[in-house]
């Protein structure tokens, strides 16, 4: 009697199963694992190549340098060459501008220092021009004799002797006195200003044509003038009062200012006049002149 060909039984079948199922696991795993990869490595060398590690692969000034020469199309659709053309480019630009500025002060610097060599003024701008002259009560003949009808001079006495050298307020910057006259060094508008101080005081000693003359209504003037190519010389601003001194006070005081904004031209020359010159006090701060540059 013959007995039947037994199976595999249910545990043997149990366990073909699940050998099967982890090979199966341990595949999808390792093939998932290379996949991710080398997703990952061309993740890398796509920023490789378009980031500055780009940069690294070649020696940037010789690539600088051969910028302007034609590329294959191969070089112009790799994006490590874009970037590289695109910062050699402004690299050649920023290079060419401040090559350009620094020409340009080396040509200013020049041309100064050989206009200071040949003795000349230099015409180039200048930045700050401006003069405060003040009175000097030391020197007796800061004023002219009466020159009414000398020509280029004008109405009223002119003053001669300006303090200029930097003593108490007075200064000259960029600006040259000639006999009382401010010559412009350049052209543009430009603020003046002057102040006369009148000052009287009765003196037994005086001679009584002179006290009388003085007591009597007398007309105070200030005269700014601009002496120009022109034969006579143009008035610029006039200020005046008409005073008449008291017998009774001991002194008889009086301050006349003016200013204004005038246009001037190079080699212009500005000047201040007065009238009734005897009794000008030039006392440095009461009696002052000067011009300053607005533009």
């Amino acid at each position: 009697m013959m007995l039947p060909a037994a199976g595999p039984s249910p545990g043997q079948t149990c366990g073909a199963v699940l050998v099967a199922a982890v090979l199966l696991q341990s595949i999808c795993v390792a093939v998932t694992f290379l996949y991710f990869t080398n997703e990952l490595k061309q993740l890398q060398d796509t920023y490789s190549k378009s980031g500055i590690a780009c940069l690294t692969g070649e020696e940037i000034g010789n690539f600088i340098q051969n910028l302007d020469l034609i590329e294959s199309e191969d070089r112009v659709a790799d994006p490590c060459w874009q970037v590289k053309w695109h910062l050699g480019k402004l690299i050649k630009k920023m290079m060419s501008r401040s090559y350009e500025e620094n020409i340009s002060a080396v040509n200013v610097e020049r041309t100064l220092t050989l206009s200071h060599t040949d003795g000349q003024q230099p015409r180039g701008p200048i930045n700050k021009i401006a003069a405060h002259l003040t009175g000097n009560s030391n020197r007796k003949n800061s004023l002219s004799p009466r020159i009414d009808s000398t020509p280029r001079r004008g109405k009223g006495q002119k003053i001669n002797n300006w303090e200029s050298s930097r003593k108490g307020h007075s200064f000259l910057y960029n600006v040259e006195l000639r006999n009382g006259e401010l010559v412009i060094p350049q052209t543009g508008f430009y603020y003046i200003y002057s102040q006369t101080y009148f000052r009287f005081r009765e003196n037994e000693n005086e001679d009584s044509g002179l006290l009388a003359q003085i007591r009597n209504p007398k007309q105070l003037v200030q005269y700014v003038y601009k002496l120009t190519n022109y034969p006579e010389p143009i008035l610029l601003m006039k200020s005046a009062r008409t005073s008449c001194w008291s017998k009774k006070a001991e002194y008889g005081l009086y301050s006349i200012y003016q200013g204004g904004v005038f246009q001037l031209k190079r080699e212009d020359r500005i000047f201040v006049s007065v009238s009734n010159g005897d009794i000008v006090d030039m006392d440095k701060e009461a009696s002052f002149f000067g011009a300053f540059m607005i533009g």
